[in-house]
């Protein structure tokens, strides 16, 4: 009886023992769990923006013409291609009855100064006549007559006021530069005013001018037809890449 008693008290013995064990391992556990240090939450994944959104566009912005005075004797590049028909110019007088060109995306002007000028109601059509336009006299330096001076409209006067788009016609800098991600395979296509496959609309349209129809809204996801001064020309994007171009009827 004596062992039996033994055996009864190591067994209950034994228990306690494992009782206490699994007690303190969930004491522990516990005061690890709130003692240990805070786990800061997973950093959100940022999409990563497309190069050509990180490039920097000066703007301006003038509102008299005072404040032309500071691009006299400076370049720009055109960033309105395919749109601005600009005339030839002798001193300060602008000859609005021939059409000497139009205005080529990327295209870099030497600035010779402005001038302001009654202006016909066809030259109007960009930008309006006001009482009177004015008008950006250049030359193009990389012409075949980089002497020629030639005036293109870039604003206008009305009711003692002045509205200049200098700003949405042309880059302050240079856009070889700004845009120099692109490659120079891109940029060869563009300064030749060609496609090559997978451009993208914007560099498209900078090689094409201005945008003619288009079938859908989804940019970089359809069909576009380019005016290409007169030649219309549609080019196919999927997922912001030219998959396929040819010519176009247009309008």
């Amino acid at each position: 009886m004596n062992e039996g008693m033994e055996n009864g008290k190591k067994a209950a013995f034994g228990g306690t023992l494992l009782f206490l064990a699994v007690i303190g391992v969930r004491v522990g556990m516990i005061y690890r769990e709130r003692n240990a240090p805070e786990k800061s939450a997973p950093a959100p994944v940022r999409e990563k923006m497309p190069d050509d959104d990180l490039v920097f566009l000066k703007h301006k912005r003038q509102d008299k013409m005072a404040d032309t005075d500071e691009l006299i004797g400076k370049p720009l590049w055109v960033s309105a291609g395919g749109q601005m028909e600009y005339y030839p110019a002798t001193g300060k007088r602008v000859d609005y009855t021939k059409v000497a060109g139009t205005l080529l995306g990327a295209e870099k002007l030497d600035i010779k100064g402005f001038t302001q000028q009654v202006a016909p109601k066809a030259a109007t059509y960009r930008v309006p006549g006001g009482d009177r336009q004015v008008l950006m006299l250049f030359s193009l330096p990389n012409s075949v007559a980089p002497g020629t001076v030639y005036g293109v409209p870039v604003g206008f006067h009305k009711d003692d006021l002045y509205t200049f788009y200098l700003d949405e016609i042309f880059f302050y800098d240079d856009p070889h530069t700004l845009y120099k991600h692109w490659g120079p395979e891109v940029w060869k296509a563009i300064d030749s005013h060609q496609v090559i496959l997978g451009m993208s609309e914007r560099q498209t349209q900078m090689a094409l001018g201005q945008v003619s129809r288009s079938l859908s809204n989804d940019y970089g996801n359809r069909l576009v037809v380019y005016a290409n001064l007169g030649k219309p020309f549609a080019v196919t994007f999927v997922k912001n890449k030219a998959t396929a171009f040819r010519p176009d009827q247009g309008f």
